[in-house]
């Protein structure tokens, strides 16, 4: 099964680059998944004021340019997972998010979302 792990950005993901100590753990992390064949992939996000977003609505499309300012709805980076479960998805969700904990403090506020991938043979 695969499952894709959300990172939401935080109030901090705009503000400037991330805390030098968490990517590295971050990092360390992400190569001991990669080499046990559980990550498949992963990436982070640039600040939303490099990006846009394009819209439909009421038959008409907009694009808008960022910077956006609803951090909740921010996606700051992604990570696809190979596991047997949903429940093993959770349990790499859970380390990856006590590595923020560990790192940014108990002040740290963040929310990783983990849904499975369509897989159109069953």
């Amino acid at each position: 099964m695969r499952f894709m792990a959300i990172i939401k950005a935080n109030k901090n993901a705009e503000a400037g680059p991330p805390n030098p100590k968490l990517m590295e753990a971050v990092g360390k992390h992400a190569e001991e998944l990669m080499k046990a064949g559980v990550m498949l992939d992963t990436g982070g996000l640039l600040p939303t004021a490099l990006g846009a977003r394009v819209q439909v609505a009421r038959g008409k499309m907009t694009v808008k340019d960022g910077p956006f300012t609803e951090a909740k709805e921010i996606i700051g980076g992604y990570a696809i997972l190979q596991v047997r479960s949903k429940e093993e998805a959770i349990e790499h969700g859970r380390r990856f998010m006590q590595l923020h904990l560990e790192i940014e403090g108990a002040a740290y506020e963040g929310e990783l979302e983990i849904r499975q991938l369509f897989d159109p043979a069953g």
